[in-house]
């Protein structure tokens, strides 16, 4: 009986994880959206299968309420459009081998002219479907009709059924870059602790320049946790994630870029002291503990821009500042050794100091008031630019303000 028990409560809890995964719910979406469409458009359009209607239904809704408004008014934009173009060469040349060359020439730069974006081909598409029947005006008006059918079902099906937040799956992101490059700081530290041959600091430098199409990826799934955000009445304080999420992995990026460097600083070294060691044995372990130090600090820091609990948003931020005081004080103990080993050898001070430069910018950018002072300076300019977008509604709202500040409270009501 108990393992009855626990067989049901772990199928529950699969059953939640999948009703929450995004694929999933935009896969259902996606699927009663086209399959609604189809049935509607079956009532109205005097086709026998109007396909038109689900296929549009199907690409209108994307992952997010945002993409689905402005996709819906492209896709309707291109179809009208092409439609149009096809009516105009049937009734002036017909469909011939050259006149089905000049559709789809027009089509293409109407298709630029009326600004539909990825949809241009659509309108090419649509005009050579029109053109190629024999009732074109029954043809053409009833393609229309799918395409607006299936804009409209899409729109609905969003405003009605939420789209998901791609929010964790950002910050999965996030994190999972931030772990591969403290995975690389523990490489590099392990290595420089011993005797490290050229080929293999020149792998970790391929491994750190590798780092940047992870930071593309990471990129693009944020862009679409941006977009899920935007006009989704599921999501508080959109601005604020939004900026959160993209300082964070700005400064990752930054961080990426520094470790790169200090890897190529690292494999110049390796050249210059072949057979030897790259440091003396004390400052190769105060390095190796740095680079330990500064790789947990980075995954605390991808935890903390990624929690959105205030609570653990607390012990991660908590937990950061001692990492950092830890490394702060690590390295400072590196700098004492490097300069003791300057003055005992100075040929390769350059490239020393060039690995404590690296390793302290490191701590400057994972500061968090640095962070603090970004995010206000972000926000600003985010709100900025939305005053700039919208100059009539903001000096609507100032004449309001005013007006809600100077009214009279209601009786029985503090002032």
């Amino acid at each position: 009986m108990r393992d009855v028990r626990e067989a049901w409560a772990a199928g529950a809890v699969r059953a939640a994880k999948w009703r929450q995964d995004p694929v999933i719910v935009q896969t259902v979406r996606s699927a009663a959206a086209a399959t609604v469409a189809y049935v509607v458009a079956l009532r109205f359009s005097p086709e026998a299968a109007p396909l038109t209607a689900p296929l549009t239904a199907l690409l209108v809704v994307q992952v997010t309420l945002y993409s689905t408004l402005t996709t819906g008014i492209r896709r309707v934009n291109s179809v009208v459009a092409g439609v149009l173009v096809a009516i105009g060469f049937s009734v002036l040349v017909g469909l011939t081998w050259w006149s089905l060359g000049l559709l789809i020439l027009a089509s293409l730069a109407v298709g630029h002219l009326v600004r539909v974006s990825e949809f241009v081909p659509e309108v090419a598409i649509s005009a050579m479907l029109v053109l190629g029947v024999t009732r074109v005006g029954d043809t053409a008006w009833a393609r229309i009709l799918e395409t607006v059918i299936g804009a409209l079902v899409g729109l609905g099906c969003n405003l009605l059924f939420s789209p998901p937040v791609w929010v964790g799956a950002a910050g999965e992101s996030i994190e999972d870059l931030a772990r591969r490059m403290r995975q690389l700081m523990l490489l590099i530290g392990e290595e420089a602790a011993s005797r490290t041959p050229v080929n293999l600091a020149a792998e970790r430098l391929h491994e750190a320049r590798r780092l940047d199409h992870d930071i593309v990826e990471v990129d693009a799934a944020l862009e679409q946790a941006e977009d899920s955000m935007r006009l989704n009445p599921r999501v508080r304080e959109g601005l604020l994630h939004r900026v959160v999420l993209r300082t964070g992995l700005d400064t990752l990026e930054i961080c990426t870029v520094v470790l790169r460097v200090l890897a190529r600083s690292l494999t110049d070294l390796a050249k210059e002291r072949v057979p030897d060691p790259l440091f003396e044995p004390e400052i190769g372990r105060t390095l190796e503990r740095l680079l330990a130090e500064l790789g947990d600090a980075v995954v605390s820091f991808a935890v903390l821009v990624t929690t959105d609990v205030s609570q653990s948003a607390e012990s991660a931020e908590s937990r950061l500042a001692s990492e950092i005081t830890a490394a702060t004080a690590t390295r400072d103990k590196l700098s004492q050794l490097l300069l003791e080993g300057v003055q005992r050898d100075a040929r390769r001070w350059q490239l020393h100091g060039a690995v404590l430069t690296e390793v302290t910018r490191i701590l400057d950018e994972l500061d968090m008031e640095h962070r603090s002072q970004r995010l206000l300076e972000e926000l600003d300019r985010y709100t900025r630019e939305e005053r700039d977008r919208m100059p009539r509604l903001n000096r609507f709202r100032e004449r309001v303000r005013p007006v809600r500040r100077n009214r009279p409270a209601p009786s029985g009501r503090a002032t």
